[in-house]
């Protein structure tokens, strides 16, 4: 059930939408479930341009080793981090405790 739209960005969004709370998913696993295996970084772009808009939950992606790399483009020093654990995921020195656990695979859960 891939999106299909032609933005890479909507496309990204629409996945992102998806990551059901308390759960995370790495830039590169949305870029890989996408077709665009190494692009990562333009998942983080994607997100970085979402900020303004509040359906999308972009505080849910991290690094490929669950580090709050993406966390200085919210708009305060610890939205991020704040986020998650309102929603029951616990972080230490900006990384997600029990990532393997919380980990979600669009391409695994979107079939």
């Amino acid at each position: 059930m891939k999106p299909e739209k032609e933005n890479f960005f909507e496309n990204v969004y629409e996945v992102v939408k998806l990551i059901p709370e308390g759960r995370v998913t790495s830039y590169g696993a949305i870029a890989s479930y996408l077709g665009s295996k190494g692009s990562a970084r333009m998942v983080g772009w994607a997100l970085i341009a979402s900020q303004p808009f509040t359906k999308i939950p972009a505080h849910r992606v991290v690094n490929r080793m669950g580090m709050l790399t993406g966390k200085q483009h919210f708009e305060a020093g610890n939205a991020m981090q704040d986020r998650l654990e309102k929603e029951g995921v616990k972080v230490e020195n900006d990384q997600v405790v029990d990532f393997d656990k919380l980990f979600w695979d669009p391409a695994k859960e979107l079939l």
